[in-house]
């Protein structure tokens, strides 16, 4: 919210039965006596000054979502808790931050400074940290002070809690004595589940929002990092405590993600990831380091005093089992090859990208524009089938076939000359004709017809030719000529 609208009194209204009610009021409404539930002339006849605008349920869910997001800095178990709280489980990463309450202060700290009202509460469960931050003392955990809050914050229907207060019942420490058989029938399995949540007895995980990959490291500082030299170092850290993880899994790394915070990020900024894919599995730290190298040049450290914590996350695995060594330490001369391939592989698709890095594969068509495809220059396939034996191939085919004039005696004869791109070539010698038919599922194919006769030609400047007749001398129809690649 702008600061100028945090002075003055401000609520978002929504429509409900052909009424503006209010839903939302800032601090200065409130000290006004406005309350969400109010209609728009009962606010305006305590405050006629009293501005107001649409609400936004989208548009607040989706910055809801972004905060969850940025709260992963401090545990990668985060999630979105419409309509306007966020859930994070907190096991084993509050001593990161110097323990629970100065994570707490921290995080509130930052929603504050970003223009947000926040409270945070740190309890066992879920459950009792939502009635905690809502209708209790954020900095009381203890199983006990759940007893003194009303019945509403065990999340239960306002019907229900009408009920229950009927019954004389309006705390959460009165359904102690109650008999849980009773308040059942009376109120249905709902009311005891929310019961048993909130005091541990019934587990209630937290669902993060995004997938949490199985290894996964953290890094934060005491004080901030800037230096290239000093983010190459935690990297290397990290890297190292990643991999013995993986090692352990019997895992090596496809992907990995980098994802570094800055002390000035914004509560609603992505932190800056940076992507590394390998072409293999891989799990050797130097390795990835040299790999990594060149990526952390785009980190921008911004306005602030640097980074502040760095997460390493391997979000893309595969099977690697162990290394086979030589006698002397060194690696086995094939292993040692072979990844030494591989990391000129990824190094490659690093500068030119992923796409770009590929190598061609027999794949099983007698078309010769489908009879090789791209595929990963690493991964194992199965052994090619040889080409046919006395029908070589050119290395270079023209992608499409490119039409020519030719002249050739009937009916199944080689050209005597073809033409092709204004330039005549007079055919000294020529082999064929091959015969390829088009794949019946496939219809004609992608020239519109289903048969084609290669012949291998040579012009008498000694340029040898690929050459295609599409379809057959018939009455109905007329073959075209077309030049479909270049021989050695």
């Amino acid at each position: 919210m702008p600061p100028e609208l945090r002075a003055r009194p401000f609520v978002l209204l929504r429509t409900e039965r052909q009424r503006r009610v209010v839903v939302a009021v800032n601090r200065a409404a409130a000290m006004l006596g406005i309350a969400p539930g109010h209609t728009l002339s009962d606010a305006r006849a305590l405050e006629p000054m009293l501005e107001a605008a649409e609400a936004t349920p989208e548009a607040d869910s989706v910055l809801l979502g972004r905060i969850a997001d940025w709260a992963r800095r401090y545990s990668p178990w985060t999630a979105a808790d419409e309509p306007d709280g966020v859930v994070i489980d907190l096991t084993g990463c509050a001593h990161l931050f110097g323990g629970e309450p100065a994570l707490a202060a921290d995080l509130t700290g930052r929603l504050r400074a970003a223009g947000f009202a926040a409270r945070a509460a740190i309890a066992d469960t879920p459950a009792a940290a939502w009635g905690l931050v809502r209708f209790g003392s954020p900095e009381e955990r203890r199983r006990e002070a759940l007893d003194g809050l009303p019945l509403a914050a065990l999340r239960l229907p306002a019907e229900t809690v009408e009920g229950l207060h009927a019954l004389g019942l309006r705390r959460i420490g009165d359904l102690h004595a109650m008999p849980r058989a009773g308040l059942a029938a009376r109120f249905g399995a709902g009311l005891m589940q929310r019961y048993d949540q909130a005091f541990g007895r019934l587990d209630e995980p937290v669902s993060p929002r995004r997938p949490v990959p199985d290894h996964r490291e953290r890094l934060t500082f005491a004080e901030p990092i800037a230096t290239p030299e000093s983010i190459a170092g935690a990297l290397r850290h990290l890297l190292g405590r990643l991999c013995k993880g993986l090692e352990a899994a019997g895992q090596g790394a496809r992907r990995l993600r980098l994802d570094a915070h800055r002390t000035d990020q914004r509560v609603d900024d992505e932190p800056q990831s940076l992507t590394l894919g390998t072409s293999r599995p891989a799990r050797d730290p130097a390795a990835l380091a040299r790999l990594f190298a060149p990526l952390l040049e785009r980190i921008e450290l911004g306005s602030g005093p640097g980074l502040e914590t760095l997460v390493l996350s391997a979000t893309e695995t595969g099977p690697l089992s162990a290394v086979q060594t030589a006698i002397d330490g060194g690696e086995a001369g094939d292993q040692g090859n072979d990844d030494q391939l591989a990391e000129l592989v990824d190094r490659l698709a690093l500068r030119l990208g992923e796409r770009a890095v590929l190598r061609l594969v027999p794949r099983e068509s007698w078309l010769p524009e489908r009879c090789v495809a791209p595929h990963p220059p690493m991964e194992r396939l199965p052994a090619p089938k040889p080409w046919p034996a006395g029908q070589p191939r050119p290395l270079r085919l023209l992608t499409p076939p490119e039409p020519v004039e030719a002249t050739a005696p009937l009916p199944d004869d080689p050209p005597l000359l073809f033409v092709w791109r204004g330039v005549p070539h007079r055919v000294r010698r020529a082999e064929g004709p091959e015969r390829i038919e088009c794949e019946w599922w496939r219809g004609q194919g992608s020239l519109g017809l289903a048969v084609r006769d290669y012949y291998r030609v040579e012009d008498d400047g000694g340029r040898r030719f690929w050459l295609f007749r599409a379809g057959l001398y018939r009455p109905d129809e007329t073959p075209r000529w077309f030049l479909h690649g270049f021989l050695a």
